[in-house]
């Protein structure tokens, strides 16, 4: 699975792009997010409905962002199976049709997350323990939440059951394909770690110019490693759901056996 994804990304290149603009988002939100966290500072500094609320909405911003780009990847990934070239724009008018959905997901990811927050907030063994079981369970349920999202006109509890119906069907092909696409990109990611080490020892000497080398070389090739990791994974998993739901291995996967993954 992790090769065959690998496969339809070199034919594709531009599938990177959805990733690469989900982080730069991401980036500004998170930079945004502790502007006003310092400027509101006093006001969380105790656990209470106001701390919470800032939870909330930075949660729900966080997932909707997220989960539009990885819309956007799931419809670009479609047409690239479909035998067509995708198209930037394109996948993200698909995504933006699919705002309302996203967002009745995005509210309800946000809930959960403050639910989970506040169980753990209880400063006793069993309470994490529940949490923990809770949290993988919840990720469980919603691990196809968005292709379910992309390919149906979902209503909101359909969505969570077209999702968790999905993952029972392939739950082993799930988690080793997914498994596999981790390793794949911690690899990356080390890769990128070993790059920038080796820039800071060859360019010894050059005093500020030795760590904004290291930085950018470094930095950009961890950065890199995450977004194809991230790209793999939603090929992966848009190749799994048309498998689950079509039971037809899609385009540049028809030499895969998912019965014996």
């Amino acid at each position: 699975m992790a090769r065959r994804s690998g496969r339809v990304l070199r034919s594709h290149p531009r599938l990177l792009a959805f990733p690469l603009l989900g982080g730069l988002s991401g980036a500004v939100f998170i930079a945004t997010l502790l502007g006003g966290l310092y400027v509101m500072g006093p006001l969380l500094q105790d656990p209470g409905p106001a701390m919470y609320a800032t939870l909330f909405v930075a949660y729900l911003l966080e997932t909707f962002v997220a989960s539009f780009f990885t819309a956007a990847l799931v419809a670009a990934t479609r047409t690239v199976f479909n035998g067509d070239e995708p198209s930037i724009g394109g996948a993200l008018a698909d995504a933006w049709h699919r705002k309302l959905p996203l967002l009745a997901w995005s509210l309800v990811a946000a809930v959960i997350g403050v639910v989970i927050r506040l169980i753990e907030s209880e400063n006793n063994i069993v309470t994490q323990i529940v949490a923990g079981i809770f949290a993988v369970a919840w990720s469980v349920m919603t691990f196809f939440i968005i292709p379910v999202i992309v390919f149906r006109d979902p209503s909101v509890t359909e969505m969570f059951k077209q999702s968790a119906r999905t993952f029972k069907d392939t739950w082993g092909e799930s988690i080793g394909a997914l498994g596999t696409i981790d390793v794949v990109t911690l690899l990356l990611v080390l890769a990128g770690i070993v790059l920038g080490g080796l820039t800071f020892v060859v360019t010894t000497g050059l005093g500020t110019g030795q760590l904004l080398a290291t930085l950018l070389i470094g930095g950009t090739a961890v950065s890199v490693g995450l977004l194809v990791g991230k790209a793999l994974s939603g090929i992966a998993r848009t190749a799994l759901y048309l498998y689950a739901t079509q039971n037809t291995a899609p385009k540049r996967f028809d030499d895969t056996d998912f019965s014996k993954i």
